[in-house]
């Protein structure tokens, strides 16, 4: 990516192949129109790179078009800078599920460029997963690479159930996670141990079977375990909108602002859509430390 001189301290980064791929001039244009000097990755390991350069360049207001992935990667360089509280990030929807945005308020371009302008600015939770920070959530076990290739058609119809009907077929040969959990909760230490199919911690999600947005803003996760169980009992669960019911049998819920996972095997897990292997994994949340500029339709407090 080239460098290129910038005068301002509004600055927007577009992937130009998120989604369909076919939204990079049109919003260049709308924000270049807003006043952000604006660039495009063009190599992977470009959006970290803008992120530090960022906060190395006393920028104050970055806007990420692009997917969860291409926030997170941004995300990520501004923490390496030590920059996370120097910034007020905004987010142009052009991914395959723009969780972040989705939970924002922020669902069209057009919006969400106006949003980046004159939005209202909320102090954000931010939640670190094995030393990189996360918005979305941290997902390990079976779902973490099927949430990511769920059709947006199952993903309408099942939310964030969506992903156990995608990783069906995988149940079959997957190999549970023999875990230790450790959570700090409101009502001190809680343990859990055994085989689960997935761990699911939320930051602005929520994995409960209604789904929706979590609380951004209240210094804990939405944290599920759910327990191995054969594989057509997945499919039915999560048809019947039943899996992650806070009642169901083999699903333990918690609300933690610190969790500390051990496995007999390496974990596997998708932090904001980047998969990753870790042999433990500490997840921890930083309260209210990123700025971010939300829509009209953004709940602080979502029931």
């Amino acid at each position: 990516m080239a460098a290129g001189v910038y005068q301002g301290s509004r600055r927007a980064l577009v992937n130009p192949v998120s989604g369909s791929g076919d939204h990079a001039d049109y919003v260049e244009r709308l924000l270049a129109g807003r006043g952000f000097d604006v660039e495009r990755t063009e190599a992977q390991g470009d959006a970290v790179a803008f992120g530090r350069r960022a906060v190395a360049d006393g920028v104050s207001e970055v806007c990420v078009c692009g997917g969860d992935g291409t926030i997170n990667e941004v995300v990520r360089g501004l923490a390496a800078a030590g920059g996370l509280d120097a910034v007020t990030l905004s987010v142009v929807p052009v991914g395959t599920a723009n969780l972040l945005a989705g939970n924002v308020g922020v669902d069209d371009v057009q919006s969400a460029v106006e949003v980046a302008d004159t939005g209202d600015v909320r102090t954000v939770d931010v939640g670190v997963a094995a030393g990189e920070p996360f918005l979305v959530s941290t997902i390990a076990g079976l779902p973490a690479n099927a949430s990511l290739s769920a059709s947006s058609d199952l993903k309408a119809r099942l939310g964030p159930l969506a992903f156990v009907v995608t990783g069906a077929q995988e149940a079959v040969e997957f190999d549970p996670l023999d875990i230790e959990l450790t959570a700090a909760t409101d009502d001190g230490e809680r343990a859990w141990t055994g085989e689960a199919l997935c761990l699911l911690v939320g930051n602005a999600r929520r994995f409960v079977a209604e789904g929706g947005q979590g609380n951004m803003e209240d210094g804990a996760f939405d944290v599920a375990v759910v327990e191995r169980m054969p594989a057509p009992n997945v499919v039915a669960e999560a048809i019947g909108q039943r899996l992650l019911g806070r009642d169901t049998p083999g699903v333990t819920h918690l609300r933690a602002s610190e969790l500390h996972v051990t496995a007999s095997n390496p974990i596997r897990f998708s932090r904001d859509g980047e998969l990753v292997e870790h042999e433990s994994l500490d997840v921890a949340v930083r309260p209210r430390t990123l700025a971010l500029r939300v829509g009209s339709d953004y709940d602080p407090d979502p029931a």
